[in-house]
């Protein structure tokens, strides 16, 4: 199940085009990089990828979430059908326009 929903998010769930931020973050990072050693980088870079991977899990349980609330909602609805919605106008109708027969 946790497998199926991952690829709902990655079919519905579209990360928007961020251009101008992405750059900034480039800048920033070669910035950081000028100032920072060689072990500080090394930290700095797992820092960046453990946000990353907090941020698709959180993501994702948004995701599931709302999948479960959406399902839920679509459970406790009934089913809708033109047909029998049809029809009991027409007996509405039909009681209307003769109040004495019983239908």
């Amino acid at each position: 199940m946790y497998d199926y929903m991952r690829a709902l998010h990655a079919r519905f769930c579209r990360e928007p085009e961020l251009q101008k931020v992405r750059a900034e973050l480039d800048r920033s990072y070669r910035e950081i990089k000028a100032r920072l050693g060689q072990q500080d980088q090394e930290t700095l870079l797992q820092l960046a990828d453990m946000e990353n991977e907090l941020r698709e899990e959180t993501s994702l349980t948004s995701f599931i979430a709302g999948f479960q609330m959406g399902m839920g909602i679509a459970g406790e609805l009934e089913p809708y059908c033109f047909e029998d919605e049809e029809e009991k106008q027409v007996i509405e109708r039909a009681k209307a326009g003769h109040p004495h027969i019983k239908i």
